[in-house]
């Protein structure tokens, strides 16, 4: 279909929504200015809010068996005609999403978003499934954003909630780490089960996803996983799970240890990654500055991976990620750097009420950046990273053939910068390496 002006402004969030109840984070700026990739697709993006059990799986807290309910926010092609009221013909808001959630102090704020609730997949063909997984601590509407821009252009996103790793469950002033051991543990296996659960079911979204080309997107926690989902088997030592627990106990160090040391959603011996996994992007990814991969098993990683960090992250800290970057073993793979970024590269912009409360704000903001312009260059570099690996469209790959800075002061005639797809002037502040090996 064609994307008519409005349609895009729709899709992008910058119009004005008739609900005033919720925030609406997106405020208009000029297209010439964001990043090509960054425009909405020619599709219309519906949303439903989904549940799946993940059956008979151990709890680390309390060492029970127990059933893992998860709650999944998925954002798909659609047919807004299909949502809209009886007799209404023309695009409205009246049943636009809203995403309710809470801070980390528990301040409920609801967002505005730009995709359909429950609207009328479309058919058409089948999409490729995309796995969003958020940060300890989190929700599954983070980064909403992604998941509607993905969406738009032809994937089926879903994002879930992790137990014990959202903002609702984690009493981040009292007990602020008390699902750190669950998020450790369950993280990689969530994220699998997702694709597993949808190939077992093949009917879920009228049968529109296509469970043979897929791709898992984290961040934070949820890129800790990532890595290990596509092959970065994990290494905790005695001496880490002793510093992390304060256990001065070496059988029970021992012991979590081997539980912890798992492989691509929970296996232990010889673990064979799902061959549908196409790419991973790992969004300032938690970790490697302890170590906690085999460097063996990421040297053996063959999935292609992108990487997005902040030269001045305090929670992931560069290095690491520097690190998890070189010693992937991807025949591609990507580091994008946001220079004078800290850790916060992922998340929709801060709720009004988050203004209220330090702690709150800190979770999404950024001292040297917009949030908005970070939302934007995910969203490019995202939508590349997909279209080359996961459909294959070469074109799109040149996108990630990129020089290590951008050049500015020279702009082509047609207004580019030295990157492709960046306006000349909205490129600073950025570095991208990247490794690619002939195949054998």
């Amino acid at each position: 279909m064609q994307l008519s002006f409005c349609s895009c402004l729709l899709s992008l969030g910058l119009l004005t929504h008739a609900v005033t109840a919720a925030d609406t984070l997106y405020l208009p700026q000029p297209p010439t200015t964001l990043p090509s990739l960054s425009i909405a697709g020619p599709y219309s993006v519906g949303v439903r809010t989904l549940s799946i059990v993940h059956t008979d799986q151990l709890e680390p807290l309390t060492q029970h068996i127990e059933d893992r309910p998860l709650v999944l926010e998925v954002w798909y092609p659609a047919h807004i005609q299909a949502a809209m009221p009886s007799g209404i013909t023309q695009v409205s808001s009246v049943n636009m999403a809203i995403y309710e959630n809470v801070t980390k102090s528990h301040q409920a704020f609801s967002v505005q978003g730009s995709a359909y609730r429950d609207a009328k997949p479309d058919l058409s063909q089948r999409y490729p499934l995309v796995v969003l997984s958020h940060g300890y601590t989190g929700y599954r509407t983070l980064m909403y954003y992604l998941g509607e821009h993905l969406a738009s252009h032809g994937y089926v996103v879903v994002s879930i909630d992790h137990p014990h790793s959202t903002n609702r469950e984690i009493d981040a002033k009292n007990a602020p780490y008390r699902g750190f051991l669950n998020t450790l543990y369950h993280r990689s296996r969530d994220q699998q089960f997702v694709l597993s659960h949808w190939r077992a079911n093949p009917d879920l979204l009228d049968g529109m996803v296509d469970t043979t080309h897929a791709a898992v997107i984290g961040y934070s926690m949820g890129g800790y996983g990532a890595i290990n989902t596509v092959g970065g088997c994990f290494n905790f030592t005695e001496q880490r799970i002793a510093a992390f627990t304060g256990s001065k106990d070496p059988q029970a160090n021992q012991s979590l240890q081997a539980l912890l040391n798992s492989c691509a959603g929970g296996q232990y011996q010889e673990p064979i990654v799902d061959s549908a996994w196409k790419a991973a992007i790992a969004i300032a990814p938690w970790g490697g500055q302890h170590r906690l991969f085999a460097p063996e098993a990421l040297q053996g990683i063959k999935v292609p991976l992108l990487f997005f960090a902040g030269d001045q992250d305090d929670v992931s800290d560069y290095a690491g990620m520097q690190w998890l970057y070189e010693q992937t073993g991807s025949p591609t793979k990507y580091l994008l750097t946001y220079h004078n970024a800290r850790h916060n590269i992922a998340p929709h912009p801060a709720p009004a009420v988050a203004r209220n409360n330090q702690q709150d704000f800190a979770h999404y903001h950024e001292p040297a950046w917009s949030t908005h312009a970070i939302n934007y260059i995910n969203q490019h570099f995202a939508l590349a990273m997909l279209d080359c690996h996961v459909k294959a469209l070469s074109e799109s790959c040149r996108y990630l053939q990129l020089s290590p800075t951008p050049v500015t002061a020279t702009p082509s005639a047609e207004g580019q910068s030295g990157w492709l797809g960046f306006p000349a002037r909205y490129d600073t502040g950025l570095s991208w390496q990247y490794q690619q090996t002939a195949p054998k």
